[in-house]
């Protein structure tokens, strides 16, 4: 069923023209950098954009240029989870794990999960009710479940990536909000 779900939804994104994914992109950018949790945090987890995703690079540059602090996730394949790193520039990205632009490694630049205030996530759908499907390697489920404390999550996502009802398992971690061109969903 999640297998189907996530084929038929990637596809819908996948053919959203670039005109229009530019379009919603600037829509889902504001709609995001108008919350109120996000103006607040200083130290935002983002991911950077991969294939046809919402576009982050943008977001990221601007995060930067107006002083929070940006931290990136790096794919830690053998352990099989993710190693969160601290950028200051946008050219601190590079192809990594399947081809998704990663930081590169500054140990010293490396953060805690609860040092962050906000986390915007990807995903290949969400429902109303909060419930994310990811591309199928646990990465964040894995990640965001081991938080001491209470963090926002936000999934960004374009309004083709709604679907109704998404079958979760009790290893999910769900979404707080899902901010799309159109509306912000608080869950």
């Amino acid at each position: 069923m999640k297998s189907l779900i996530r084929k038929q939804i990637l596809k819908k994104r996948d053919a959203i023209s670039p005109d229009i994914k530019s379009v919603k992109d600037a829509l889902i950018k504001q709609r995001l950098f108008d919350l109120p949790e996000f103006i607040t945090a200083k130290t935002v987890f983002f991911y950077a954009s991969f294939r046809s995703e919402v576009e982050t690079l943008s977001m990221i540059k601007e995060s930067l240029k107006i002083g929070k602090r940006v931290v990136l996730p790096r794919v830690d394949k053998k352990r099989h989870r993710l190693m969160l790193y601290e950028i200051k520039d946008i050219s601190e990205l590079s192809p990594m794990y399947m081809g998704i632009p990663e930081p590169s490694l500054f140990d010293k630049r490396l953060v805690r999960l609860d040092d962050i205030e906000l986390v915007i996530i990807p995903g290949a759908a969400f429902d109303y009710s909060g419930n994310r499907l990811g591309y199928g390697g646990g990465y964040y489920d894995i990640l965001l479940s081991k938080s001491k404390k209470k963090i926002p999550i936000i999934a960004i996502a374009y309004e083709e990536q709604l679907v109704d009802k998404i079958p979760s398992e009790m290893h999910d971690v769900k979404v707080d909000m899902i901010v799309t061109d159109k509306q912000v969903i608080r869950v």
